[in-house]
């Protein structure tokens, strides 16, 4: 059984101040606007009170993600992730990189296709005479979780049991519980040791019969005769659980809020669907499912005239990158026809995201079945409920009415 001894005793720990919610974005009607005031007055800030560097222009956003010399990303593994990807620089980080991606490859993303389409299909079939729905509970969550399950090989009987550990991975500070961050790190450790001690047996299973999965794939995977290590496969099960699921759910959930916004849109990309490739990533810069990344000062370096120390930690915020005025022409409109849009939602650098493809495949279908087989969705202001959260972008809730 994986436990913390045998995962380089991993342990839970306090929660890094850089993690909780600055005051100004805390007291800002919308992410948006405290974006735009940082751009103009503060685009590369020290915040005292969480210790850390936030830096809001594309160009140093950008620059920082690409320069993993001088910005690591090893910060990552303060949160009990070192074994995983996303806390590694090259060339470890490569040598992970090219494994994984022999078995996570584009023909392997694009073989998903019909599988996502009856997926899909199957969750409308739900909803389709119903004349409402919520788009995350009914929709925009399972699509992505089912999918993911399957690509791992995890049976139809446990996939309850895979929803609730995504769910409590990604779950916040319960603070109206009164959820210590103490608290919150105990359970999150839990889930997460639950988690490896089931992908264990899969593995351990999969070792004696291999079949059609990434799992498989990976185990089989080599690069300079290296594979890799059973801690290394767990955390990428984590992985692609939590960023997989969350992004995906959040793109979805994020395209049918702009495009309920501006009624026209909806409409045109009923009447135009091959709009609809460009209109996600439309929705990805507008409202970027994860608005921050983080990475840890290697040596004394110096962004837009401020300098910043070694070790010092800084939070990347993808979210106003996206929206710099510097780089996109009318950034606060969706403008669906954007060419370019060199967004950074998937970040940038060695640690562009590697699920990208998989996200996109699954926000064009889910996105293009909803608009092909539902009537007009409008929604109910009144019940949505938005994540008030530094890292993500995206609804707790998204009720909609069909038909108008």
């Amino acid at each position: 059984m994986i436990t913390d001894e045998n995962l380089k005793k991993e342990k839970a720990i306090e929660i890094p101040a850089i993690f909780s919610s600055p005051k100004g974005l805390s007291n800002a009607p919308t992410p948006f606007d405290w974006y735009k005031e940082m751009r103009e007055n503060n685009p590369v800030w020290f915040d005292p009170e969480r210790n850390c560097w936030d830096v809001f222009l594309y160009d140093d956003v950008k620059k920082v993600l690409s320069d993993y010399e001088s910005f690591s990303s090893k910060l990552y593994a303060q949160t009990g992730i070192a074994e995983s990807i996303i806390s590694q620089d090259p060339p470890k980080h490569r040598l992970y990189r090219s494994i994984i991606s022999k078995a996570f490859t584009p023909k392997s993303v694009e073989g998903l296709t019909p599988r996502i389409h009856e997926i899909t299909n199957e969750l409308l079939d739900h909803v389709v005479d119903k004349g409402e729905m919520d788009i995350i509970a009914d929709f925009a969550y399972p699509l992505p979780v089912i999918v993911i399950a399957e690509l791992l090989g995890v049976p139809k009987e446990d996939r309850e049991m895979f929803k609730h550990w995504s769910d409590e991975l990604v779950r916040s500070i319960d603070s109206d519980q009164g959820e210590t961050p103490e608290e919150y790190m105990k359970r999150r450790e839990r889930n997460k040791m639950e988690l490896f001690n089931y992908f264990e047996k899969v593995v351990a299973d999969k070792r004696i019969n291999p079949s059609q999965d990434l799992i498989t794939a990976l185990l089989e995977a080599q690069v300079e005769d290296k594979s890799l290590t059973l801690p290394e496969l767990l955390h990428f099960c984590l992985l692609l659980l939590v960023a997989g699921n969350e992004t995906t759910t959040n793109l979805i959930g994020n395209a049918v809020s702009c495009f309920t916004e501006d009624e026209h849109l909806q409409r045109q990309l009923r009447s135009e669907p091959s709009l609809l490739p460009n209109a996600i990533e439309e929705v990805l810069r507008y409202y970027s499912p994860i608005q921050t990344v983080n990475r840890i000062c290697v040596h004394d370096t110096e962004l837009s005239g401020q300098t910043i120390k070694a070790n010092q930690p800084v939070l990347l915020w993808l979210g106003s990158a996206n929206r710099d005025e510097n780089k996109f022409k009318q950034p606060d409109q969706f403008m669906m026809d954007r060419s370019p849009n060199p967004h950074l939602a998937f970040g940038n650098g060695p640690h562009f995201c590697l699920g990208a493809p998989l996200a996109r495949l699954e926000a064009i279908i889910a996105m293009s079945l909803l608009l092909e087989r539902l009537p007009f969705f409008s929604r109910k202001d009144s019940e949505l409920s938005l994540y008030r959260n530094p890292v993500i972008y995206g609804f707790k809730k998204f009720p909609v009415t069909l038909g108008k």
